[in-house]
């Protein structure tokens, strides 16, 4: 197995925790808010500071399956002008095309940071419930790290290709 090989597969396996954050984070959204609409429909009693949970658990469902959604394909592509090219225009444009994403989320996890410490500085926290969002602000941050390193391993793989041909 060679070392990229075993950088995916290490890239991979943090890609399915943090997967799991994020999936675990939409659960409990949606459990949120049933518990709010049904307590306010039914009861008229919402759950307190349920739109301020739903808030900072969309950032940690996005953030955190970003990685693994790349991963494994699942973010859209748009291609109908690229495989009108040859095989080698092809290529340059596709390692083009993630110099610019790697570049994006380098800078998106660089803001976050700055982000999340201007947060943690002022003590923002959620509306209603209180809750200091510094935390989910460098959960975010952490979450895209992998992602980073995702398109460094593909990049990698698109110069390979390009040198093959």
């Amino acid at each position: 197995m060679s070392a990229l090989a075993k950088f995916d597969n290490l890239n991979r396996k943090i890609g399915l925790a943090l997967e799991g954050i994020g999936l675990t984070a939409m659960i409990i959204m949606v459990f949120i808010t049933t518990l709010d609409v049904v307590g306010a429909k039914l009861f008229l009693r919402p759950v307190f500071g349920a739109l301020d949970a739903v808030m900072v658990l969309q950032l940690v469902a996005i953030s955190f399956a970003a990685t693994i959604t790349l991963i494994t394909g699942r973010h859209i592509e748009v291609e109908f002008l690229a495989v009108l090219f040859p095989e080698i225009v092809q290529a340059v444009i596709d390692l083009l095309v993630r110099l610019v994403c790697l570049a994006l989320f380098v800078v998106l996890f660089w803001y976050m940071v700055v982000y999340a410490h201007h947060l943690q500085i002022r003590m923002e926290t959620t509306p209603t419930a209180r809750v200091p969002l510094h935390f989910f602000a460098y959960g975010a941050a952490i979450a895209f790290i992998p992602v980073c390193l995702a398109y460094v391993s593909i990049i990698i793989k698109c110069i390979r290709r390009i040198m093959k041909k």
